[in-house]
């Protein structure tokens, strides 16, 4: 039995629905300007949990045929044996009809609206149509992962506001260099599972490159924040000084991507640095509310 309960949180991915918290909690704090009620900051972060869940599984669902074929996905449930593809697909099922009830119910329209909206682009959008397509599936794709702060800014005013599309464009733009580097360490597996990945398609200088542009755009989008919100000046130095030490991260990668005596890529210390920067941001976002000045 635990096992089996195990197993089915396992096709939920937990790793990434945390990821996916960390930035609404923030938001619905500067949505509110201050901390919103108690009660509904639980009620949002359990439905995005059931949200990004359902989505998650619907995922694995999806792709267990190339998830064979990867060794980093050989292991999940469905390609084990664990669950059954019918029982995944009604966990699935169930789990985005509860969120989307939850929403409605409990918080508001506009949150249960754009909860669906969300679940429609990562399972819709990005793996049915995006992912074995086009090498720009996790730049579209990850339109999906941004959804979260409008979620919780919806939930705690109703609406959205041009705060609020600032930070879906900082993790808009954060999200192609923080994949990227994960499937160039993986490109193997996605090349065997016919996945055209930036890095399975393109050398690393290519990679490199367009990481640095997306850092850029993303270090812009978050100092837009800095004046729409408006934040204090601490976030303003936070903002600068996480955006140009993650840029340079990525300059580095670049330079041993053109250059390789100059060291291994360090693909993965960019990927983990990226969790970092956009988990500090958030509580730069957060912390700022609450300043006396």
């Amino acid at each position: 039995m635990r096992g089996t309960i195990g197993a089915y949180i396992a096709l939920t991915k937990p790793r990434i629905i945390e990821l996916l918290l960390v930035t609404t909690l923030p938001t619905m704090i500067l949505a509110q300007g201050g901390f919103p009620d108690f009660w509904l900051v639980v009620k949002t972060l359990v439905g995005g949990t059931l949200a990004a869940a359902s989505a998650n599984v619907f995922n694995c669902y999806i792709d267990r045929d190339i998830d064979e074929l990867m060794n980093r996905t050989k292991r999940r449930p469905l390609v084990t044996g664990e669950i059954s593809p019918r029982a995944a697909l009604v966990f699935a099922t169930a789990l985005g009809v509860v969120a989307l009830l939850w929403f409605a119910l409990l918080v508001n329209a506009p949150s249960a609206w754009l909860t669906f909206a969300a679940i429609a682009i990562y399972v819709v959008g990005y793996t049915m149509i995006l992912k074995r397509r086009t090498p720009q599936n996790i730049v579209w794709g990850g339109i999906a992962g941004c959804m979260p702060v409008f979620i919780g800014w919806s939930a705690v005013t109703g609406s959205l506001s041009w705060s609020a599309v600032a930070l879906f464009l900082v993790i808009f733009f954060w999200t192609p260099p923080h994949y990227w580097p994960l499937s160039i360490k993986f490109k193997k597996d996605y090349a065997a599972a016919g996945v055209p990945m930036l890095p399975v398609v393109a050398d690393d200088r290519k990679v490199a490159r367009e990481m640095i542009g997306y850092t850029v755009a993303m270090i812009a989008s978050s100092l837009a924040l800095w004046w729409l919100a408006p934040m204090t000046w601490v976030y303003g130095v936070v903002a600068i000084g996480l955006g140009a030490w993650f840029l340079a991260l990525c300059v580095l990668m670049l330079r041993r991507a053109n250059d390789p005596t100059q060291g291994k890529l360090g693909a993965m210390k960019v990927f983990h640095a990226s969790i970092t920067y956009l988990t500090l941001l958030f509580v730069a976002v957060a912390v700022d509310v609450f300043l006396p000045f």
